[in-house]
Order: structure tokens, then C-alpha cells, then sequence
């Protein structure tokens, strides 16, 4: 298009100032820094959730090997109580007695042994138990900080919302009545730009960025009718407002 309303061109600044703050609005919604530490607390939650599936396991290892253990050295000790009774009782013969003692010798050699292997399993279930817990208190920890953050990022990105929504509504507002062709410009110079589609022009200066303006395009600013619409060679809409 080549001409629009010098009034239209003008109202595009405001628009253009609309969809700016929009943008860094936005922007701010998708980097606010709860988002990373959400992100960073969920993935040691789940190191943990994987590391207390490990201890549960290692405990219930450590802990069938000491039910072993102790099964292991009762058995021993029931035997060799038996045998120390049919000694006491005098029934034996002296050759069976000694037989005997030599057996309960035995037995109290293998009973040490059993009760040695039965002290490093407890104590193994005891280091087990210990790290477990540190787990659990590890995770109810890290739970309780998501949650903190999770309501911190609820309130700063319900108020990033409300600014959003407010921006939203006085852009519809600004373009109510837009020279439809006007608008249809702006938009397609700002998908081609990233955002930036209309710049100020005062004098021979841009805003708010400066560019250099060649002497064909200042001079075409000076003398061009003000409905002109008028477009840099960079491509942006150059609207004309006096100093």
C-alpha cells in the first residue's frame, strides 16, 4: 500500500508500543527463573525417587541376609544347647562324652563365626536403614521447596497474566478503526523483523532505533504528502512526527 492516514501512521506507534511491551511481557513469562529452578528441584526429586527404589532394595537385601544370619546362629545354639545337655545328664559314655565336648567345641567355633557374619549383616541393615532415610528426608525436603516455588511461580505468572490481558485489551482498543491496509503492513513487516515494524522519525533522526538514513530517503521524508506511508530501505515504516 502507499498511503494511508497521517493519523492512522501515527496511532501505529501506539500499537507498535503496545505490542512491544507485549513482547517483553511474554518473554518474561517464559523465562522467569522459577521455571529453571522448577525444572532443576524435579529433576533431583526424581534422582531421588530412583535412588530410594535402590535403597528399598538394598535394605531388603541386607535385611533377608540377617534373617539368615540369625536363623543361622539360633540354629547353632539350639544344637549345641541340646548336646550340652545330653553331656550334663551323665547318660553318655566316656568315650560319647568326649566325642561330645568335641562337638560342642566345634559348635562354639561355628557359633562365633555365625555371630561374626550375623554383627556385619545387622550393622549392613543399620547403614541401609541410614541411607534410606537420608533419601526420604532428602526428598521430603526437595518436595517441600517445589511446592514453595510452584506457589511463588503461580502468583508471578498470574501477575504477568493480568499485565498481558490489560496490554491485550488496550491493543484492541488501539487498532479499533486502523486503516485496514495500515494494519496489514505492520503486522507482516513485524512477523518479518521479530517484533520491530514501525520506527519514529523526527527530523532525520529513528526511533528507537537510529538508522542511517541515505539523503534519498530523508529527503523523500521532507516533501512526501503526510498520508504517504513511507518505508526505510531496511524495510521498516517510517512515521513522521513533528519535534
Amino acid at each position: 500500500m502507499s498511503t494511508a492516514p497521517a493519523t492512522d501512521q501515527r496511532r501505529l506507534l501506539d500499537v507498535q508500543a503496545l505490542d512491544t511491551a507485549r513482547a517483553k511481557v511474554a518473554h518474561a513469562h517464559r523465562s522467569h527463573p522459577t521455571h529453571a529452578t522448577l525444572s532443576e528441584l524435579r529433576d533431583r526429586a526424581a534422582d531421588l525417587a530412583r535412588a530410594e527404589v535402590v535403597a528399598v532394595s538394598t535394605l531388603k537385601d541386607a535385611q533377608r541376609a540377617q534373617a539368615k544370619a540369625d536363623a543361622d546362629v539360633e540354629q547353632v545354639r539350639v544344637r549345641a544347647a541340646r548336646d550340652q545337655q545330653r553331656l550334663d545328664s551323665g547318660s553318655l559314655s566316656p568315650k560319647e562324652s568326649v566325642s561330645m565336648m568335641s562337638e560342642l567345641e566345634s559348635l562354639a567355633r561355628r557359633q562365633a563365626a555365625l555371630e561374626e557374619i550375623e554383627l556385619e549383616t545387622m550393622e549392613a541393615v543399620e547403614t541401609a536403614e541410614g541411607e534410606l532415610t537420608a533419601i526420604r528426608e532428602q526428598a521430603t525436603s526437595i518436595a517441600a521447596d517445589i511446592e514453595r516455588v510452584e506457589a511463588e511461580q503461580r502468583e508471578a505468572l498470574a501477575d504477568l497474566d493480568g499485565q498481558l490481558a490489560e496490554l491485550e485489551a488496550k491493543r484492541a482498543v488501539a487498532i479499533r478503526g486502523l486503516d485496514e491496509g495500515l494494519l496489514a503492513l505492520y503486522e507482516k513487516v513485524r512477523a518479518q523483523t521479530g517484533g520491530l515494524a514501525v520506527l519514529t522519525v523526527r527530523g532525520q533522526r529513528t526511533e528507537p532505533i537510529a538508522l542511517d538514513l541515505s539523503l534519498s530517503e530523508i529527503n523523500d521524508l521532507r516533501t512526501a504528502p503526510a498520508d504517504q506511508v513511507m518505508r526505510s530501505e531496511d524495510g521498516y515504516i517510517l512515521v513522521r512526527v513533528s519535534d
